[in-house]
């Protein structure tokens, strides 16, 4: 380990003497509560390109949408409450919309009124930025390709009733955009737009369900014609891509079945008052499951050609028949009569409710799944429904998806499906986490299945990615990638004449050959698109031919990460098109992004920088693009350019502005260095505020596995579910190591020191990091090599371990609370990286384990472990917060009421944020130890203690 080799790439921008006069103040927790920035999920582009809105506003407090022309600087903006929320446009961009939530104030209020809150509808004319607004708005939806229309879904009124079989229909506002007139459409519950914005669909659910039934209005002419008018309900309107033909459920009581009976309806050929209608319950078909019925879960479709409807059916319940109550109340009163029994019990007519019965879970070794997994999973299996197909002309119906075969993938053109069967191995893989399925094409003209593949192996690779028209499919096997001819059955090797490696070189996992990465297929289904672990492949469907669409990238560390975007109804790569990739250079961390430009063969690269680019996307209507761009200093911005190449963006956000005010880090370092194992390896080293050469600085070291592919992203201030928030440790004068970590079967915790302690090593032979305060800190899968670590090496003066694995023996049977399932198939197949069980793996496991070495433990051990963690179990944090506090070793652990594996609520996550960093300066950079951890709190004083500190906490804010 003393003779460690590493090298440093700087990546720092020049020292200033006069910067350090003009020191900034650090972050303070209450300036993360204030921060402002943009709400990356909301941006959102007009059909034309010319405007760009986003929402943007403090971490804690209400938010504006930002409505921003991209060709000048002219710019609009809006409250919009506590809640982000994006912007809709109009067809034409003349109109944006957008919801306006409650304030904050307003939300924290009504938490003791449980009043309830409504959201507002605000439409803005553009360019002149008239506003109109509506109240008590639910939904809305501009007329897709139609700009004329803005339909408005009115909330139901606060003193309706919350009853499940209570009416749902509530007022619909058809407002036409250019003379504002509105049409109104009363008792409305569900509403759609064909693709043309020409024809509106909606269900009417009136009181009495007098009323009730299927109707389309002509947005042209207003003309409302009636598909259906019944005593029922109606629900889930499905438009075809083409806006010519829909789907919907009906559903009606029938005295004969406990539920209501559904059944399936299709419009199509629709004109004027005219239209085409099928209906299909099911219920008197030959070959219908008599067990069956048409499911309210799915979501029924057209097929592409009109001559098949697709929906799902489940199990339909039929009541008993009263003539055999009857019967079987003789049967017993006999019984009870010959009987010689004399408890007055037995004279009692014995009714189903009127029996206490016992409230119990039986585990039986043959279940396929366990009892937890089954019981977490209830609702999806109760309302599973099985794939079905029935074609109109000849009356056919067909099930295509049963209780083995439930899997069931519609191909495109709707030729062919594709079954995954993986009834026979689903107790197994459950146990070791190695997934197998048997698979099966489906002919969807005849509903004859035919196996293609027996116990096909599924784990560290995607399953058959069918081509557009429907007839072709690629898939990974044995470290190679292979296609099918589905009308044939015919496989070709699609990468045997290749030299290159398509098993994943830094998948560590117990996988079999995990595969690389399927791109699909191009859009006239003539070639797979694959990628080894550099470049991308365009290969014939039969493997005849393959080229190479980035050029012998490997020998420059360079890759294809992935395509940007595609095309609006593009349905698979159309070459014909420019495509946009991401790329990424593994050695020294360059991203960028690469063009394939129509009808070429080589991506060029466009950027190659130390930014981290994405969020590349094309007006639909317009030639404009826009991508973000972010680095380790500045947050990500938009920037916009009707250049195809991307040439000449111009940047149109403008993110956390307040960052200026703020001492932040200048810069990062890359280390490459040797893991004890001797695995060439990096790390990252982000400097901390005002740095100086020459000086060392206190340092946490984060942990988690490969983390060095992310050395160029910002990182947004705020309250992390983890407590961990870089920019807010690098601002306060703190280094921040984030080292990789490369695994080897059945050793992670010894792998994690055999990369880790080394990367630290190297670290502080930089002379940035001050090897007498250096910490450590990790959450979950990074908790448990936290955890460990601090049983190995005595390097760190600090740890800190959120919901950590402890006993690798105890945690292995475990259940996985979130899924139900248990924690073996992870350990055996996942991130635990031990196989087989620890009976025979004894050494192993134990060796792994902080529990079992815990007497070793010299670090000071901050722990965080909540209740109701549902990914590692709570008594893996007490196991070992006892065994610490046994051994008299400085220890807290934190625990969170009711939360789960990362903290959600807001108080909580400022609380344990707060606690951490006044943890680590008490340990690392000698502040006063906090009472917490100094001397503990009594359980009689904890709420005087959390009081003070959140009145403290609200004072300072």
């Amino acid at each position: 380990m003393n003779s460690i080799k590493y090298s440093l790439l700087l990546l720092i921008l020049p020292f200033s003497t006069s910067v350090l006069a003009q020191q900034k103040p650090a972050l303070s927790w209450k300036d993360v509560s204030k921060w402002n920035f943009i709400r990356s999920n909301t941006y959102s582009l007009s059909p034309n390109g010319q405007w760009l809105s986003w929402a943007k506003g403090p971490t804690e407090g209400d938010l504006q949408t930002v409505i921003r022309k991209v060709s000048d600087t002219s710019n609009f903006s809006y409250p919009i409450g506590a809640t982000a929320s994006g912007v809709a446009y109009s067809k034409d961009s003349k109109y944006a919309a957008f919801k306006v939530s409650a304030k904050e104030a307003e939300v924290k209020a009504v938490k003791k009124t449980m009043k309830p809150l409504y959201d507002q509808l605000v439409l803005v004319s553009l360019p002149g930025n008239q506003k109109t607004t509506f109240e008590k708005v639910k939904t809305f939806s501009f007329s897709a390709d139609n700009p004329e229309w803005l339909a408005i879904h009115f909330t139901a009124a606060e003193n309706a009733s919350k009853d499940k079989d209570a009416p749902k229909g509530t007022d619909l506002l058809l407002y036409q955009l250019n003379t504002k007139k509105s049409f109104n459409l009363g008792n409305v519950s569900e509403y759609s737009f064909n693709k043309g914005g020409t024809i509106l669909a909606y269900i009417i659910d009136a009181n009495g369900q007098n009323g009730n039934g299927t109707f389309i209005r002509d947005m042209k002419t207003g003309l409302i014609t009636a598909i259906e008018n019944d005593k029922a309900n109606y629900k889930s309107i499905n438009w075809n891509e083409n806006g010519d033909a829909f789907a919907l459920l009906k559903s009606n009581k029938n005295e004969k079945y406990k539920e209501a009976v559904f059944t399936v309806i299709g419009i199509n050929k629709i004109a004027g008052e005219l239209s085409n209608k099928i209906s299909f319950s099911g219920l008197s078909t030959k070959n219908f499951p008599n067990t069956m019925g048409i499911s309210g879960n799915g979501t029924p479709y057209w097929s592409e050609d009109q001559t098949t409807l697709f929906f799902g059916i489940s199990t339909q319940e039929k009541k008993t028949d009263s003539t055999a109550k009857d019967k079987t109340a003789g049967k017993l009163a006999n019984a009870k009569a010959d009987s010689t029994i004399k408890s007055k019990a037995d004279h009692k007519s014995l009714a189903k409710e009127d029996i206490e019965k016992p409230d119990m879970i039986i585990w039986n070794w043959q279940d396929k799944r366990l009892q937890s997994a089954q019981q977490t999973q209830e609702t999806r299996d109760k309302n599973y429904s099985y794939l079905s197909a029935y074609r109109i002309a000849d009356q056919k119906f067909s099930q295509l998806a049963d209780s083995t075969l439930k899997t069931v993938v519609m191909g495109p053109k709707n030729l062919y499906a594709i079954g995954y069967d993986d009834s026979n191995y689903e107790l197994m893989g459950n146990l070791d986490g190695q997934g197998y399925t048997d698979i099966y094409v489906i002919d969807l003209k005849t509903g004859a299945k035919k196996r293609i593949f027996e116990k096909f192996y599924t784990e560290g690779r995607g399953l058959l990615s069918m081509a557009p028209n429907g007839k072709w499919a690629s898939f990974s096997k044995d470290g190679a990638f292979y296609s099918i001819n589905l009308e044939s059955g015919q496989q070709y090797n699609l990468t045997q004449n290749i030299k290159a490696s398509f098993v994943d070189e830094l998948d560590d996992h117990n996988v079999l050959k995990p595969a690389t990465s399927n791109f699909g297929w191009t859009a006239d289904s003539k070639y797979a698109l694959i990628k080894d672990n550099y470049d991308l492949w365009r290969i014939s469907a039969d493997g005849k031919t393959a080229v190479a669409l980035s050029d012998n990238w490997k020998s420059k560390k360079l890759q294809v990460q992935g395509r940007s975007f595609s095309y609006p109804k593009e349905k698979g790569t159309d070459l014909s098109k420019d495509q946009y990739y991401t790329i990424f250079n593994n050695q020294n961390k360059k991203s960028g992004i690469g063009i394939l430009e129509a009808g070429k063969t080589s991506i060029k690269p466009l950027f190659l920088d130390d930014h981290i680019y994405g969020g590349i996307s094309k007006a639909t209507d317009g030639n404009v693009f826009i991508y973000a761009k972010q680095d380790n200093e500045k947050s990500a911005e938009v920037y916009a350019t009707t250049s195809a190449h991307l040439a000449g963006a111009k940047q149109i956000t403008q993110n956390t502005p307040d960052q200026e005010k703020y001492a932040w880090s200048k810069g990062v370092k890359l280390i490459n260095y040797l893991s004890a194992n001797g695995d060439s390896l990096q790390a990252i080293l982000y400097l901390p505020a005002n740095y100086q050469e020459g000086k060392s600085y206190p340092t946490i070291t984060y942990i988690y596995e490969r983390l060095t592919d992310q050395m160029n992203s910002y990182a947004m201030p705020g309250f992390p579910g983890g407590g961990f928030n870089r920019a807010m440790y690098t601002s306060n004068g703190y280094a921040v190591l984030m080292p990789d970590i490369k695994y080897k079967l059945n050793d992670p915790g010894m792998s994690a020191v055999a990369c880790v302690v080394p990367a630290v090593k190297a670290a502080i032979a930089t002379g940035i990091v001050d090897e007498k305060n250096v910490a450590i800190h990790g959450h979950s899968w990074g908790g448990y090599q936290t955890s460990f670590l601090i049983t190995q090496t005595n390097i760190f003066k600090a740890a800190a371990a959120g919901a950590p694995l402890t006993n690798m023996i105890s945690m292995y049977s475990l259940i996985y609370w979130n899924s139900g399932g248990t924690n073996q198939a992870i350990f055996e197949a996942s991130q635990g990286r031990l196989t087989p069980g620890y009976w025979d793996n004894w050494d192993a496991f134990t060796r792994n384990s902080p529990i079992y070495h815990i007497k070793k433990v010299q670090t000071p051990l901050l722990l965080l472990h909540n209740d109701k963690d549902g990914a590692v179990d709570y008594t893996q944090g007490i196991e070992y917060y006892n065994g610490l506090r046994r051994l008299n070793k400085p220890v807290v652990m934190i625990t969170y009421r009711g939360e789960n594996h990362g903290i959600a609520k807001l108080p909580n996550r400022k609380d344990y944020a707060v606690r951490m960093m006044e943890y680590f300066d008490y340990m690392l950079k000698d502040k006063p130890a906090p009472d917490w951890w100094a001397k503990g709190i009594n359980r009689s004083d904890m709420e005087k203690h959390l009081e003070a500190r959140a009145f403290e906490n609200a004072e300072e804010q």
